[in-house]
C-alpha cells in the first residue's frame, strides 16, 4: 500500500510528530511505501497572503529536512520505501521562480505533487483558497459567486498542467477538487463537468498521474475524497494513475479516507 502525500514537522501548521512515528504508524497500517511531501518553500518573492504566513516550509530548512528523510531511509531500509518529496505550489505569475527551485532542488526528489492553493484575484492579489470559511466566503464575495470561484480554481488547475517548470516538474497532479472543501456551507450549483473533464483530458494526454487524496473525506464542511467518486471513475475510464494521498499532517491521519476510497 502506497501513500504518495504526507507532511512532516517541517510543516509551519503541521505537528511535532517525528519522521519515525509517521513511519511506525506506515508500518502498523500495512504501508509499503511512502513520500514525504512536505509543502515546499514558496517563491522568495511571493507575499503569503495567509494570515500566519505558514503556508509552506522555509527554505533554510530544507538541507535538514532532505538529510532527516535519508537518515529514515538508511534506518527502515527493507521495511519499507521511503521517497523524499515535496508538494509544490504553482502560482500563477511565479512559473519562472518555481522552475528555478525545482531546477536547483529537483536532483534531490525522488517524487513530487503539483497543486493549487493560491488563487490570483480579480486586483492581482492573491488568496489561499483552502485557509478557511470566511477567506472563502470573502473570495465569493469578491468573485460574485460561488460558481465564479470554482472556475478560477479550475482554470489555475489547467495552467498548472500545461505550464513548463523545466525537467522536474512533477507529474502527479494534487487534490484537483480543493474547491469543494467548504462545499457543505457553499454549495455550487453545478458540478463543473465540463473544467473537470478538461483537466482530467489534459492529465491524460500530458501522461501525469492525480492525487486521490482522503482529506477531504475528514473535513466536516466536505465529506468526500479530492477529487469525489464520480471524477475518480472518469479518470479511470482515460486510463490516468492513481495515487492515494492521505495529505496527512499528523502521523495519526495516515490512512484518512483509504477505506471510502477503495474502489
Amino acid at each position: 500500500m502506497r501513500d504518495g502525500h504526507v507532511h512532516t514537522s517541517f510543516c509551519p501548521h503541521g505537528t511535532k510528530d517525528t519522521i519515525e512515528e509517521y513511519i511506525e504508524k506506515a508500518l502498523q497500517l500495512g504501508y509499503t511505501e511512502i513520500t514525504f511531501a512536505e509543502h515546499a518553500p514558496l517563491p522568495e518573492d511571493f507575499i503569503d497572503p495567509t494570515p500566519l504566513k505558514d503556508s509552506a516550509m522555509k527554505r533554510d530548512d530544507l538541507e535538514d529536512y532532505f538529510k532527516i528523510i535519508e537518515k529514515a531511509k538508511q534506518q527502515y531500509s527493507g521495511r519499507i520505501k521511503i521517497n523524499t518529496g515535496l508538494e509544490v505550489d504553482f502560482i500563477e505569475g511565479y512559473e519562472k521562480q518555481t522552475a528555478a527551485f525545482l531546477n536547483k532542488y529537483g536532483r534531490h526528489l525522488n517524487d513530487a505533487v503539483l497543486s493549487v492553493h493560491f488563487l490570483k484575484n480579480l486586483d492581482g492579489k492573491y488568496d489561499c483558497l483552502d485557509y478557511s470559511p470566511e477567506t472563502f466566503s470573502a473570495m465569493v464575495d469578491h468573485y460574485g459567486s460561488v460558481e465564479n470561484v470554482h472556475r478560477r480554481y479550475y482554470q489555475t488547475v489547467l495552467n498548472s498542467i500545461l505550464a513548463d517548470l523545466g525537467p522536474y516538474k512533477p507529474n502527479r497532479i494534487g487534490h484537483i477538487t480543493l474547491a469543494n472543501k467548504f462545499r457543505v456551507r457553499f454549495p455550487a450549483e453545478n458540478n463543473f463537468s465540463v473544467e473537470i473533464n478538461k483537466i482530467l483530458k489534459t492529465v491524460s494526454e500530458h501522461g501525469y498521474e492525480l492525487d486521490y487524496n482522503g482529506a477531504g473525506t475528514a473535513k466536516p464542511l466536505c465529506r468526500e475524497p479530492y477529487p469525489p467518486d464520480w471524477v475518480i471513475k472518469q479518470a479511470i475510464t482515460l486510463g490516468i494513475p492513481l495515487v492515494y494521498g492521505s495529505d496527512a499532517h499528523q502521523a495519526k491521519e495516515l490512512g484518512q479516507g483509504l477505506g471510502r476510497m477503495m474502489l
